[in-house]
């Protein structure tokens, strides 16, 4: 997984506050679980959802990038923040609530990855607890494959993203960032970023043994498909 060294602290100001999305999380989880007190974060990055949704909650956030860990300890100080893989953590704690989202798991690069991720979920969410992830469709890194590269201007900088999808369902996520120093001096940062595609199905079918599905939704609040822009999903764990 991408350890985000040279990007975490151009994250925020790129990506902005995560708002819709932590309104859409607490609207699940008073929807099916209002009970919640503990919820456990995958790959929390900068810290910006944990910090999101507000004190009323026990809060973990696991990530693999120090850099990113960093600047989540100072957003939201409430929180216990582990750094460690998804694919292979343990705690001794349960959750109420798992979330893994802002394509998270598509940063997993091969679908044993993604087995051992729902695995671990199991062995550490209550039963009756909500798994809300997200993910990047296969049809919409094709779609980032075929456009031009993103260019961005924010804080004086600038970013130049360009996504390749010549080997699917592996894409590459080339990221340079023309950090501003002075009148006419510019520092580059750049990092490539893998994400795999996987089909919507075959992820429905990897849970279904132990998950109750819930929702899911793209981000026309449709049913998601293959082509969707993103996929957004709440399960159920409904065995131990």
């Amino acid at each position: 997984m991408a350890s985000y060294a040279k990007f975490a602290r151009f994250y925020d100001a790129i990506n902005g506050e995560p708002e819709e999305r932590i309104l859409q999380i607490l609207t699940y989880i008073e929807m099916y679980r209002p009970q919640t007190e503990s919820i456990l974060e995958l790959g929390c990055g900068t810290g910006a959802i944990l910090a999101g949704l507000g004190s009323g909650f026990s809060l973990t956030g696991i990530d693999l990038s120090p850099e990113m860990l960093e600047y989540a300890k100072r957003r939201c100080p409430s929180a216990r923040f582990i750094q460690g893989d998804i694919t292979s953590f343990s705690s001794s704690e349960m959750f109420d609530v798992v979330i893994c989202v802002f394509d998270t798991l598509n940063h997993v690069t091969t679908f044993e990855g993604w087995l051992s991720v729902f695995q671990l979920v199991r062995e550490h969410l209550a039963v009756g607890g909500l798994f809300i992830f997200d993910v990047n469709t296969l049809g919409r890194l094709r779609e980032l494959g075929e456009v031009a590269p993103w260019v961005h201007s924010f804080e004086e900088n600038t970013l130049i993203m360009d996504v390749e999808f010549d080997d699917e369902p592996m894409a590459i996520w080339d990221i340079r960032i023309f950090e501003h120093r002075g009148q006419h001096e510019y520092v580059l940062h750049h990092e490539r970023i893998l994400e795999l595609g996987v089909a919507l199905d075959r992820i429905r079918d990897a849970l279904s043994p132990n998950f109750n599905l819930l929702e899911e939704t793209d981000t026309y609040g449709c049913a998601p498909t293959d082509e969707s822009a993103r996929a957004l999903f709440v399960y159920q764990l409904t065995t131990e």
